[in-house]
């Protein structure tokens, strides 16, 4: 390994190593920082690489393997360094083809012999005389789609039979954008318009979001790095995921469940509306239910919630029926509707795993339906697009429920007006937010 901590090409390639072996990028990304000598330019070029090759894997490992032959038997370090140097040649206008060359020939002779200098030498000079391998030579459309834009044949099959092509293929061809930075706003201590005010003070382009009330869409700056944070007038939350809250009818005074809390951002949203009230917060690990009650005091609502580590499957083991006003079950899921802010998630599920947790997110709505009063809500919200963990999920609850009924789920900024089924489906593509499901379910008897 390179103990250079100031290249952010050659730790980008030692990073993208470990991620291949199964670490998390994310807190690779972060441990790689904090351990660097590299400029916030540099600081920029790094992450830009490990989680650009994280997200055209599939692109960039059909190219490698057109161009070497025998790819499947580099070293992973040799397959990393060509993926860096392609996604930089590819999708980094900026980034001058000569600095590219420099850097990878540069660390190919480092960490190689000279036969694997010669390698990547060629392959990029190849691709500087005649471009990159055609995609269009793939004859099968799907398996040209899944390479495209870097997603598995069975989730390119998958969302074309639910969605329909046209629907599927302008979904795919938007997951590899950023992901916006959004932020809710903690009404208790600020308002939208004096935080916005003091954001651009700070330095960062600021909008309202278009999806959730309370939230602000930030550009120029990381936001949790600023003091505004730490004194808890805002919270990091991606737009989408503030919806499930602002459709529960929540008063005052309400008692709530948080059936699946953790980091808490759902539970501190519940939390910032209510006065005599409070909210469970449940969670399967103790350790992050620390991160909840962490993020409840730097809010300030840390008086109204209750953490408690209990598997919601378990609810009816320690609560009597009908003790809570409302309920969230902000179930456990695959992560699709995330592709654009963790891409590996992509790589890492499977069908079978899609199915498992349809199983799991159905135990835990069975398991909290008596605990809930009459006339109160349950919503049901997952951060996936998929039909087998979201409407699925809903139409059998209801067939083994018949004391329950779907509400058409309202928002804020009135979403979707006019569609006709109540629940509430974002897909990534609708407005550049997190892929959510919102379903509401009305216990009307006991």
């Amino acid at each position: 390994m390179s103990t250079n901590k100031s290249n952010p090409r050659a730790l980008a390639v030692e990073t993208l190593e470990r991620v291949h072996n199964g670490a998390y990028s994310n807190l690779q990304i972060n441990n790689v920082i904090s351990a660097s000598e590299m400029s916030e330019k540099d600081i920029r070029l790094f992450t830009n690489i490990v989680y650009g090759v994280i997200q055209h894997r599939l692109t960039l490992n059909y190219y490698v393997q057109q161009l070497v032959g025998h790819a499947d038997k580099l070293q992973p370090w040799v397959v990393e360094l060509l993926d860096s140097a392609i996604y930089q040649m590819v999708y980094l206008d900026k980034v001058p083809n000569r600095a590219i060359f420099d850097e990878s020939i540069k660390i190919a002779k480092q960490r190689g012999h000279d036969g694997i200098r010669r390698l990547v030498t060629g392959v990029l000079h190849t691709i500087a005389r005649r471009g990159l391998p055609d995609l269009q030579q793939i004859k099968d459309p799907t398996e040209r789609l899944s390479i495209s834009v870097s997603v598995p044949v069975w989730l390119v099959k998958t969302l074309t039979n639910q969605l329909g092509q046209t629907k599927a293929e302008h979904l795919l061809a938007t997951i590899n954008q950023p992901a916006n930075q959004s932020i809710r706003v903690n009404r208790m201590k600020t308002t939208s318009a004096e935080l916005q005010k003091q954001l651009e003070a700070e330095g960062f382009t600021v909008r309202s979001s278009v999806v959730a009330a309370d939230s602000l869409v930030l550009s120029h700056g990381v936001a949790a790095h600023f003091d505004l944070f730490k004194a808890g007038l805002y919270t990091i939350q991606d737009e989408s995921a503030m919806l499930p809250v602002q459709a529960l009818p929540l008063a005052e005074s309400d008692v709530v469940l948080d059936a699946c809390a953790a980091p808490g951002g759902k539970t501190t949203q519940i939390a910032e509306r209510l006065t005599t009230g409070k909210v469970v917060a449940l969670d399967l690990h103790e350790k992050k239910l620390k991160k909840i009650q962490e993020n409840a005091q730097r809010l300030g609502v840390a008086d109204r919630i209750t953490t408690q580590a209990l598997d919601a499957r378990r609810v009816t083991t320690e609560f009597a029926p009908q003790t809570f006003d409302h309920i969230l079950v902000d179930a456990p899921c695959s992560g699709i509707g995330l592709i654009r802010r963790k891409p590996e998630i992509r790589y890492e599920k499977t069908l079978a795993d899609v199915e498992k947790l349809a199983n799991i997110q159905q135990a835990i709505l069975d398991a909290v339906a008596p605990t809930l009063k009459v006339g109160g809500m349950l919503i049901y919200s997952t951060c996936t697009i998929l039909d087998q963990e979201n409407m699925a999920n809903v139409q059998e609850f209801l067939a083994a429920h018949p004391n329950f009924e779907a509400v058409y789920v309202t928002t804020k900024q009135d979403l979707k007006a006019g569609r006709t089924e109540p629940e509430l489906k974002i897909y990534p593509d609708d407005y550049g937010s997190d892929g959510f499901f919102v379903a509401g379910l009305r216990k009307v008897a006991e």
